[in-house]
């Protein structure tokens, strides 16, 4: 016969139910189920006490868990886009190299001078590669203003020194090794904004490191395209202040997308 046992649930225990129904899909949840009724342990075994059934059911809870966090660790990287949305991408990415081409040929706020404007035939680009395109979530820092840590301080080609937000960091994998950079967020607006350097610096690519421009999307999700990197104004005109990219953000991979050294 079987033998039905009174047990009460803890704040703890239903917690952790409510952490599963919401969280583990329903192939794991049933299971769960299976052990809890309306309050109740349901055993086959009469000479099994409670004690020890709860004690099978927290190590259950404990391994269903484990698995959703494996799980889980692989969405936190950035996962390349499927090429329907890289399509369009590439598409965005090269009007935006046209706008960047336009604003350096006619802009008044260019940093090219007005002889070098004329003679300007546009700027050098690695060929779009759908390789570098990650989209994936932020990992969110949740900083107090008073917080010391909450501006960053960045050096400047001129010796001086520019604040930023410290707004999270991004994760992502090329060529199956993991990577992570830091993002800040301006002062003055939303845009997230990614200083970095590679292994092209220097040879391809400007020396002194590129930057990435992008957007929070919903969810506090992000795209990070290497595609759209682009060189501080100073590599054209030593008048501009620019910023100096942070140790963390210095990438030991090449990174053979986006503006391309001009010299």
């Amino acid at each position: 016969m079987f033998q039905i046992s009174k047990v009460t649930p803890t704040h703890s225990q239903s917690n952790r139910l409510s952490f599963l129904n919401q969280h583990i899909c329903p192939p794991f949840c049933f299971l769960i189920r299976s052990f809890w009724r309306n309050g109740s342990y349901l055993h086959p075994i009469a000479q099994f006490d409670n004690i020890f059934l709860m004690k099978k059911v927290n190590i259950f809870i404990v391994l269903i868990v484990g698995i959703f966090f494996l799980i889980q660790e692989g969405f936190l990287f950035g996962e390349e886009l499927d090429p329907a949305i890289l399509s369009t991408q590439e598409k965005k990415v090269m009007e935006w190299r046209k706008e960047r081409n336009l604003f350096f040929k006619s802009h008044e706020r260019s940093p090219l001078t007005t002889k070098e404007k004329r003679n300007f035939k546009g700027l050098k680009y690695f060929p779009f590669n759908p390789q570098y395109v990650f989209h994936g979530p932020i990992e969110r820092y949740i900083l107090h203003i008073n917080n010391p840590e909450y501006y960053a301080t960045f050096l400047t080609n001129r010796g001086t020194k520019k604040r930023y937000i410290r707004y999270g960091k991004f994760h992502f994998k090329l060529d199956g090794k993991e990577y992570t950079v830091q993002i800040y967020k301006s002062i003055l607006s939303d845009a997230l904004f990614v200083p970095f350097k590679d292994m092209t610096n220097g040879g391809e690519t400007y020396e002194g490191g590129r930057y990435i421009d992008a957007e929070i999307l919903a969810g506090y999700h992000m795209v990070l395209d290497f595609n759209t990197a682009y060189n501080p104004s100073c590599v054209y005109n030593d008048k501009f202040i620019c910023i100096l990219p942070p140790k963390e953000n210095m990438l030991n991979i090449r990174i053979d997308a986006g503006e391309k050294n001009p010299k």
